[in-house]
């Protein structure tokens, strides 16, 4: 594993009651990249990114982060890395019950010993990042979709991670709020010199900020690219994603008996 590869994954196989999700998955994310996962629902980007993160043990291959195999790791050295990590819920999934201040300050008082004064100083300035300084007091329930979705992203990088990891970052988001949260995404982890992972269905912002793409389809990675690789590819399942189209490798009719068997016990009826 060389010093630029900060994500090696070999083989990577996993199962849920031995239905298989992952079938040998193969990536390799450079430090400083922004990455994005694509693909259909249920074709296991989710599940990737939760064995990433150790959330849960694959049944098969490696995940090495920075060196460590994370899948190796105790639960003390798991909770350790994971003070080098940052992850973005879906929908931003931030406590209902306490401010936008302490969502931000969460991770800082749980993972570190720093005095009140600075955790203050350093809550104020992520959310400066976001711009959302002003809004330090408010509840959840008084934020907007994107608003609530920047004050995800603040505390996700509230502990300056090496790496951020983001679940359908665009997802609900009207146009405006989309492409504010896609920005940020890029300057944060520009400005951070971070690597962030991107699970994502939102082709056009996510091909305006990322370095490389990965299309995983039933549990495999089926082609991966720089955006104007993808742009340009004449892959079947790359083009039918990237340009939405109806007909392609994936099909919009699930496997069922043809419609006169079904309905007619296989013969036509007068």
């Amino acid at each position: 594993m060389s010093d630029d590869i900060l994500v090696d994954i070999e083989e990577l196989h996993f199962n849920y009651d031995g239905r298989p999700v992952l079938q040998g998955i193969n990536m390799k994310i450079r430090r400083g990249q922004v990455v994005a996962i694509m693909g259909g629902s249920g074709c296991g980007k989710t599940t990737l990114l939760r064995c990433i993160g150790g959330q849960l043990k694959p049944t098969g291959g490696m995940v090495r982060l920075d060196r460590h195999r994370v899948c190796n790791m105790s639960h003390t050295e798991l909770y350790d890395l994971r003070r080098k990590m940052g992850m973005l819920f879906q929908f931003g999934a931030l406590f209902t019950d306490i401010s936008v201040f302490d969502n931000v300050a969460f991770p800082l008082r749980e993972h570190t010993d720093l005095s009140e004064a600075m955790i203050r100083d350093l809550v104020l300035m992520k959310l400066e990042a976001v711009g959302l300084r002003g809004a330090h007091a408010l509840m959840p329930g008084e934020l907007s979709g994107g608003m609530a979705r920047r004050v995800a992203l603040a505390r996700a990088v509230a502990l300056d991670p090496m790496l951020v990891m983001y679940d359908e970052p665009f997802a609900g988001l009207d146009p405006i709020a989309l492409g504010v949260i896609g920005q940020l995404i890029r300057k944060l982890n520009d400005a951070l010199g971070a690597t962030s992972i991107m699970v994502t269905h939102d082709v056009h912002e996510s091909l305006a900020i990322v370095d490389y793409i990965y299309f995983v389809s039933q549990g495999r990675i089926v082609a991966e690219g720089t955006p104007d690789e993808i742009r340009a590819s004449e892959d079947p399942f790359v083009h039918q994603f990237v340009h939405a189209e109806v007909d392609g490798p994936v099909h919009f009719d699930y496997p069922a008996p043809s419609v006169v068997k079904e309905f007619l016990g296989g013969s036509a009826r007068g």
